[in-house]
């Protein structure tokens, strides 16, 4: 049989392939052989989006100054941890745009799943940021309504939301909607058992499901290059059928463009989409973390030049659509969000000693009835 050079018709679609049907339809889930990219370092528009199409300036500037309270989001939380207000705070700072431009291309009936690390998605999602925290206060695992936000609890375990993203998803299918289901996750949790049968689950269901790896490059200390030999993250969804894509996690307009499509995809019946965005995190794993024992700081500063807020501010002023007023207005509104946070975050919550007991098991055992009276007889006593 002959073969023949071909251009995959869907955008980022690279392979020379057999004209076999078989090959053509797996030609088609293929990722581009460079992330998709609108904007290179410094803001200036590149052609390398391959047929994506570039969304709004009205988006693009609602995604810049979610960007911008999101960072000072971020950045006051940090400061909560050295105050003793968090227990631990996993950074954000460097990912917004992969966080924000998720979240953007959502609809409100759309499902997201999160990790420990999307706090800053929580909050463009419209979260309260005090119960989005509860779980980094160590206080209640969720302090949100799951269900009326369409926002699972914060994950902590590796990859174990996908599955529950895949599932509701599929549910979402049975019922006959159209809402999709985001599942976040990072590059380490791709290793994971969850991970794979997720993807594999969604792929024969065509559960409508769209996975975002942000890979920023190390799951705790361990760098990509010990974690997978695959030529890219994104070829691990082409492994199940699953259209598969990869963009510069730190180009704003590039995320929302290659998301904005994922979702589409899902939501038009096509089944899942799995996206590996090229990021990186500039802060450590979490505060517990020294990132100097196993990376440079060179290494660091490098990618402080690919700034997600300063590109897309830059491509913004280009389009006309920013300027100082503007850009002054969003700096505002980030402090006082940032302000109203910290002043709600110094005051102690008010703790019910029997909320122990509360929401293990819909019908309590007899030992947690037994537990639950023993503690109210010694808090009586006291």
């Amino acid at each position: 049989m002959t073969t023949t050079s071909t251009r995959g018709k869907s955008p980022g679609a690279r392979a020379v392939a057999k004209t076999s049907p078989e090959a053509k339809a797996a030609s088609a889930l293929l990722p581009a052989e460079r992330p998709i990219r609108f904007l290179d370092e410094h803001g200036a528009r590149v052609d390398e989006h391959h047929g994506y199409s570039e969304p709004a300036p009205e988006l693009l500037l609602q995604a810049y100054r979610k960007m911008v309270v999101g960072r000072r989001f971020d950045q006051q939380c940090t400061a909560l941890t050295k105050q003793g207000r968090l227990a631990v705070y996993p950074s954000s700072h460097g990912q917004e745009a992969c966080q924000v431009g998720a979240v953007l291309a959502l609809r409100a009936d759309d499902w997201m799943f999160p990790t420990y690390r999307e706090s800053v998605a929580l909050a463009t999602r419209g979260i309260d940021p005090v119960e989005a925290l509860t779980l980094l206060r160590g206080d209640w695992h969720c302090g949100y309504d799951a269900a009326a936000w369409r926002t699972a609890p914060q994950c902590t375990p590796l990859a174990t939301q996908t599955v529950h993203a895949a599932g509701v998803a599929y549910g979402e299918k049975r019922k006959g909607t159209d809402n999709v289901a985001l599942a976040f996750i990072g590059d380490g949790a791709t290793s994971e058992g969850d991970f794979h049968e997720a993807l594999n689950f969604a792929a024969v269901f065509a559960a409508p499901v769209v996975f975002l790896v942000q890979n920023n490059g190390y799951a705790i200390s361990v760098p990509l290059a010990k974690q997978t030999k695959a030529p890219s993250l994104a070829y691990k969804g082409v492994g199940y059928g699953i259209r598969s894509e990869r963009v510069d996690g730190n180009d704003p307009v590039a995320v929302l463009a290659v998301m904005l499509a994922a979702v589409e995809h899902g939501r038009s019946g096509n089944g899942p989409f799995l996206v590996e965005a090229h990021t990186y995190r500039i802060d450590a794993h979490t505060n517990a973390d020294d990132a100097t024992r196993y990376r440079e700081a060179g290494e660091v500063e490098e990618w402080r030049t690919k700034d997600p807020v300063a590109r897309l501010a830059a491509h913004l002023r280009a389009l006309g659509a920013l300027d100082d007023t503007l850009e002054e207005q969003f700096k505002n509104e980030a402090e006082v969000y940032a302000a109203n946070l910290r002043e709600r975050m110094n005051a102690d919550p008010t703790l019910t000693p029997t909320d122990l007991f509360e929401h293990v098991y819909a019908t309590p055992t007899p030992q947690l009835v037994a537990q639950r009276a023993q503690l109210l007889e010694e808090l009586a006593a006291e």
